[in-house]
């Protein structure tokens, strides 16, 4: 059974950093493509950040947040640098096969309040 962990949310105020990360198991499929989405009160979910052969980014979050992976673990992280309020959101990790099956993690709150 495919399972997707998230961890890293929190309560920040404006300026600080949290680190999310989401740990994909339970199927021998090779990963494509990682991503993080967020989604706050009354808005679309919209892409935040992906990594597969290259890493793309929402313009919103450009040169604050970073995404990596690490392979062998099955982990994708998303490092937020300077947050704002407007990042406050639910974040949820998701995951590409290369057969193009796609998984969704559970979410975790991110909340940035002063």
């Amino acid at each position: 059974q495919v399972q997707l962990v998230e961890s890293g949310g929190g309560l920040v105020q404006p300026g600080e950093s949290l680190k999310l990360s989401c740990t994909y198991s339970g199927s021998s499929r090779s990963i494509f493509r990682m991503a993080w989405y967020r989604q706050a009160p009354r808005k679309q979910r919209e892409q935040v950040a992906s990594i597969a052969r290259t890493t793309t980014y929402a313009d919103s979050v450009k040169g604050r947040f970073s995404i990596s992976r690490d392979n062998t673990e099955n982990t994708v992280y998303l490092q937020m640098n300077a947050l704002k309020p407007e990042d406050t959101a639910v974040y949820y990790c998701y995951v590409q096969t290369v057969t193009k099956d796609y998984f969704w993690g559970q979410g975790v709150q991110v909340t940035v309040s002063s």
